[in-house]
């Protein structure tokens, strides 16, 4: 089913419509879509790489209103659902105390979940569920969506295919080594001062 969805994904980057097909996978994807917006971004800048800022853009900013729909379902279906989840499995507590830690570190979650291949929409929804702070969401989502996508797509316009094979080999390796790098050296500095 997955390799049928990828492959509709990849027929839409070759039609008049693309723009719009990358709006929408882009938009859902940031809330309950399993294919991120990089299958339809990628052949799109290929084919056209002189509208690489203007496609980098659409994706991010579909993403990030995407982003708003999973913070919305965190917010407003987790009580209803997923709460009586955890009590039945005597996990209400538990999940309190990561709400209380996330609240203060998640950021920095949404932050990485948005750069790399971590599946963002995971964060987005447990961002609403657990009341993360809506301006630090949005600013964390709209920074590295933006980081993400613009730099796919000016590598892209760059290098052209040699750096797509690179892209699907090793960016999400290097983005996520750079973000446990990142957060690393914030929490250092935090321990020790």
């Amino acid at each position: 089913m997955l390799r049928r969805i990828y492959d509709w994904t990849m027929s839409l980057a070759g039609t008049r419509h693309a723009e719009k097909a990358l709006a929408g996978v882009s938009f859902i994807e940031s809330s309950f879509f399993p294919i991120p917006p990089d299958v339809l971004l990628i052949p799109m800048v290929l084919a056209r790489r002189d509208h690489w800022l203007r496609l980098a853009v659409v994706c991010t900013v579909s993403s990030v209103l995407g982003a708003f729909l999973g913070y919305a379902i965190g917010m407003f279906l987790f009580e209803a659902i997923g709460r009586p989840i955890l009590a039945l499995y005597g996990k209400e507590d538990a999940f309190d105390q990561v709400a209380q830690w996330y609240n203060s570190w998640g950021g920095w979650g949404v932050l990485f979940a948005a750069v790399t291949p971590f599946p963002y929409k995971v964060l987005t929804i447990f961002s609403g569920a657990t009341g993360l702070n809506f301006l630090v969401f949005t600013i964390v989502s709209i920074i590295g969506r933006a980081a993400r996508f613009v730099l796919v797509a000016f590598l892209l316009k760059l290098y052209g295919e040699p750096i797509r094979l690179f892209i699907e080999k090793y960016l999400g390796l290097l983005f996520t080594l750079f973000m446990v790098l990142l957060l690393g050296g914030f929490y250092l500095v935090k321990v020790i001062l």
